[in-house]
């Protein structure tokens, strides 16, 4: 029998924090380290705070790497919040470890390639920030829709992912230019914003997630 929601447990310290709010939004989520439960599940969450370096090893040291690509490959539902969307990319400016390179691109420091001219700004950016949709792409990822341009949500972060392609960004927010906030690629979903620190509008992700992942009769 499949298990309906994982979470993976990368040792981060927000993991819990990421299961109350699956709860509150309807769901009734299994925390994991093991890749056997990851592939019976019908969907994925993997969440992070922290260091790149730290959340790859963790996932090392329980094989889930290969897991999590087998799983993203397999075309079922994935949010990954944080660190957990910036382990997506290739590699990270953060670490010298190697990303699951599921997508193609990189994590920078957010004052990378700034000219030393430039203002100072504050890093981490932890707070607040509007969050804009894109609105030249199609990318129709179920966990977004309603939400409205300009929304605010919370961020905790030094990095930002960078893809090589930037179809894959679904939404922008300013941090001294520019940052990517959520990627979208397919049955992949990532926020560098924490939707658990975000109030009911973040509440409404997890839930439109967890409606998507149920309604997926093939997953």
């Amino acid at each position: 029998m499949s298990i309906p929601l994982v979470i993976v447990d990368t040792g981060a310290a927000n993991i819990h924090s990421v299961a109350k709010a699956v709860r509150v939004a309807g769901g009734d989520p299994i925390i994991t380290r093991k890749p056997a439960e990851l592939l019976n599940a019908r969907a994925a969450i993997l969440p992070g705070v922290g260091a790149f370096d730290s959340v790859m090893r963790a996932l090392h040291a329980n094989d889930l790497p290969p897991s999590i690509r087998e799983f993203a490959q397999n075309g079922r539902p994935l949010l990954c919040v944080c660190i957990g969307m910036q382990v997506l990319m290739e590699s990270s400016e953060e670490g010298e470890s190697e990303g699951l390179g599921i997508i193609k691109g990189r994590v920078k420091h957010l004052n990378s390639g700034r000219p030393a001219t430039s203002a100072d700004i504050k890093i981490p950016h932890m707070g607040w920030n509007a969050v804009r949709l894109r609105q030249d792409i199609d990318y129709s990822h179920p966990a977004f829709r309603g939400i409205p341009d300009a929304t605010h949500f919370y961020f905790v972060h030094s990095y930002h992912c960078v893809p090589t392609s930037s179809g894959d960004i679904a939404a922008t927010t300013r941090h001294g230019g520019q940052v990517c906030a959520a990627i979208v690629r397919d049955n992949i979903v990532g926020t560098q914003f924490h939707p658990e620190k975000s109030g009911r509008i973040g509440i409404d992700i997890y839930r439109r997630f967890i409606e998507h992942s149920a309604s997926r009769r093939d997953s």
